[in-house]
């Protein structure tokens, strides 16, 4: 099967975007995958083995957490596993989008607000 490797770990992999790997079960793929390449571990596995809780894996686009036999569910050669970190940002301290500091003619936003409200004096 093939593993998918995200671009900020490919340095783990000698920059392969993908890895080949012999398996049976999901786990076996990941073992595989560790076995070749030993220094990925730890960005996948916590110190005590539990998988790290920012990194998703999907097994065809299904997420493996949610899969009946989780780590444990059989995998075939034609299938795929993609190793997906969350990435966590925002958008501001108040979760809102700011408007640009400059208004831009024809922008809704710019419209609206130049235009005067209907209920307020000029």
């Amino acid at each position: 099967m093939n593993i998918e490797i995200p671009t900020p770990l490919r340095v783990y992999t000698g920059n392969q975007s993908s890895v080949h790997v012999e398996g049976t079960t999901v786990s076996d793929a990941v073992s595989a995958l560790l076995v070749r390449y030993p220094d990925f571990r730890q960005h996948l596995y916590t110190p005590d083995g539990r998988l790290r809780s920012f990194v998703n894996l999907y097994l065809n686009d299904e997420d493996v957490r949610y899969l009946p036999e989780r780590e444990e569910t059989a995998v075939k050669n034609t299938d795929t596993l993609s190793i997906i970190p969350s990435i966590a940002g925002g958008t501001g301290r108040t979760g809102r989008v700011c408007p640009p500091k400059t208004p831009v003619p024809g922008d809704p936003l710019h419209r609206a607000a130049s235009t005067p409200h209907p209920e307020r004096e000029p």
